[in-house]
């Protein structure tokens, strides 16, 4: 055997006892018999460069340093999940999807684990890169420290795609989290807080040897990608545990909700003799491509729910409500209180919502109060304990004037919060705009972060993000903990930000009740801002899903002279406030007013590339046949059902080859 073929034999060795080990808890040799063939492949490595592998398994125990971890957008977008906690929930969420797909659906029911989300993704058997969830759309490049986790499988086995995206759970063990603590408190050290904060910190960390370090597990439960020859996710999860990924053992295929609520009752129970954190249970529509038929809401997939067990509560002491003031003016209360252990996590703070919440639940300073973390990461008080109460306690009088500029509040009526007027005069909401401007949605600027935007509005460097592409590098580097490395970045990162698209850059303006979803509607259907901003109330209730408040709320910001010589000096500067050419090259206006919907498996195109033709050209897609609906594009496996109703409602149908002819 040449030194080649010792090389790749060695490395084959290992890959099958790291497998046997962390992803089938049973090794086959010992420790001592595994370390010293690692030792001998290191040797053989370190005298051999010219056989390097980026995925060999000597590369496990880390040492590569990243100082900054690059950003990388999903091929295919991480959703959220809607979140259930009760029968009716479930039950109605079964109503929906029965409405919207033909057949019987079964359900695949998965733990829900709670650790950092990552996907993974493999070309040719290997492991490309590993990137963080982020906020879905993009992530972290996290790949050097993900390889050190010893359930991931860095070379696949078995018959797999060629190209596809996996994504599961960074999980840190009880055992593990324990022991990670013990050594901390003998070091003297503040022990961690929880295992998935500490399972999240742990991806970020520079030094991937220090990763290395931590007895972090990763549990896939998603393949993703095109063309994948998977008709269904029980089969999706069968597949990932023959190609060697690490797949849960819990997860199971049902057949009626009443079946998903006996998995419910059963690990309500049982989730505590599991040796990761686990908050609920996710629920799957099974077959593939009824997921494809139910799609996605702008924030989550229609065929998947996650029911969360009962949110743990404790009591503890209301010490004071303070006020913050939000970017667009919104006053929020918040209740400040003795510190208290809720869901692994220190608890000092809660969201008191709005006056109305406080007069509801009757909240006074003094009193004792019920505090829950549940689907929300903020914890919320859902009560005050009346027998605690202090009887010279007096009731809580709501704030008339603002916190921050002293400006009399305004409350519009249906409205449930209180908000100060002072629009161009009051820091909290000039910082704000600034700090949603440059986050990761909208700009994305590098190099600025929350707490300089506040630095350099307090320094008088700037006072709205039109400010910020007049700061010179000069400005910058005075000021507290602003290196000459770090104001090169950030005046560079300005610059950069001349680059986003103009759906962001509308997302990124900060109007109210416009989030991205209706910046893209909007940027979509005006093409440049001269456009919307000439549009008036009538006009922009008549695009698609733009209702009257969010019409009010752009006129009102247009007609803003303020806000007029904002949007002016933003364009001077060249940040893109109109769709490029080569965008629209891509567009036409071939399907206007039509809405249109899409039915079967498809041979030319994909579903996905089927949507995005329809509203590339001006369509609307729905999920749902009306007397609305201008046609349907039909492929192979069309349900009965949505026959029936088209031929009821004579709603024409068509083939993915008329359609794509009708296109061109």
């Amino acid at each position: 055997m040449n030194i080649e073929e010792q090389i790749n034999q060695l490395r084959e060795d290992l890959r099958q006892h790291n497998y046997n080990y962390y992803v089938l808890d049973a090794p086959t040799i010992s420790d001592y018999e595994f370390d010293i063939k690692l030792k001998e492949l290191q040797v053989l490595e370190e005298k051999h460069p010219e056989f390097y592998d980026p995925n060999s398994p000597t590369l496990r125990v880390g040492g590569e340093i990243t100082k900054s971890f690059e950003t990388i957008v999903h091929e295919h977008r991480m959703y959220s999940l809607d979140n259930s906690y009760s029968k009716e929930d479930l039950l109605d969420w079964e109503k929906r999807i029965k409405k919207l797909v033909d057949g019987k659906v079964t359900y695949t029911c998965e733990l829900k684990y709670d650790g950092a989300s990552i996907s993974l993704t493999y070309e040719h058997g290997e492991l490309l890169r590993a990137v963080t969830r982020g906020d879905g759309i993009q992530g972290d490049n996290v790949t050097t420290n993900v390889k050190t986790i010893r359930s991931v499988p860095l070379k696949l086995k078995g018959d797999f795609p060629a190209k596809f995206d996996i994504r599961g759970e960074i999980v840190l063990p009880y055992e593990g989290f324990a022991k990670m603590n013990e050594e901390r408190i003998a070091a003297g050290e503040e022990p961690y807080a929880n295992p998935r904060n500490t399972a999240s910190g742990s991806l970020k960390l520079q030094d991937s040897s220090e990763t290395a370090k931590r007895p972090l597990d990763c549990l896939l439960y998603s393949i993703t990608g095109d063309r994948l020859g998977i008709k269904t996710q029980f089969e999706n999860l069968e597949k990932a545990r023959e190609w060697g990924f690490k797949v849960p053992q819990e997860s199971k295929m049902v057949n009626s909700i009443d079946e998903v609520l006996e998995f419910i009752e059963y690990w309500d129970v049982h989730r505590h003799d599991l040796p990761y954190e686990t908050d609920g249970v996710v629920i799957k529509v099974n077959d593939l491509q009824q997921q494809e038929e139910l799609g996605f809401t702008a924030k989550a997939p229609r065929w998947a729910m996650a029911y969360k067990f009962k949110a743990e509560q404790v009591s503890t002491v209301l010490k004071e409500i303070t006020y913050q003031v939000g970017r667009t003016g919104a006053i929020t209360p918040v209740a400040n209180l003795e510190p208290v252990l809720l869901a692994g996590t220190t608890v000092k703070r809660a969201s008191l919502h709005n006056a109305d919440q406080i007069e509801k639940l009757d909240i006074r300073v003094g009193d004792t109060v019920f505090v829950e973390k549940g689907g929300e990461i903020i914890p919320k008080i859902i009560g005050v304990d009346f027998q605690q109460r202090d009887q010279n306690s007096v009731p809580t009088q709501y704030i008339t004037a603002c916190p921050e500029c002293e400006t009399p509040l305004i409350r519009k009526e249906g409205e449930a919060q209180h908000y100060c007027p002072n629009y161009q005069g009051c820091t909290p909401q000039i910082v704000g705009r600034i700090q949603h401007y440059i986050s990761r949605k909208a700009m994305d600027i590098e190099g600025l972060g929350g707490e300089t935007v506040a630095l350099l509005v307090n320094e008088g460097l700037i006072n709205n993000y039109a400010d910020l592409y007049e700061l010179k590098k000069e400005q910058v580097v005075p000021l507290e903990r602003m290196a000459e490395k770090s104001a090169e970045n950030l005046i560079e990162g300005i610059e950069k930000s001349k680059e986003i698209p103009f759906e962001r850059v509308l997302f990124a303006l900060g109007i109210r009740y416009v989030g991205e979803t209706v910046a893209k509607k909007l940027a979509k259907h005006y093409k440049s801002i001269q456009g919307l901003v000439a549009a008036n109330e009538e006009e922009l209730v008549d695009v698609d899903e733009i209702g009257i408040k969010i019409a009010q709320s752009v006129t009102e910001f247009f007609a803003s002279e303020e806000n007029k010589i904002l949007i002016n000096r933003l364009q001077q500067y060249g940040v893109q406030l109109e769709i490029s050419a080569e965008k629209l090259a891509n567009q036409t206006d071939t399907l206007q007013g039509q809405t249109i919907v899409v039915s079967g498996v498809f041979e030319k195109v994909s579903r996905n590339e089927l949507k995005k033709l329809i509203e590339d050209n001006g369509g609307k897609v729905s999920s749902s046949i009306s007397s609305k609906t201008s046609y349907i594009v039909a492929g192979a496996n069309m349900g009965p059902s949505k026959l029936e109703k088209a031929n009821k409602l004579e709603v024409p149908i068509i083939s993915e080859d008329e359609f794509l002819h009708k296109i061109k």
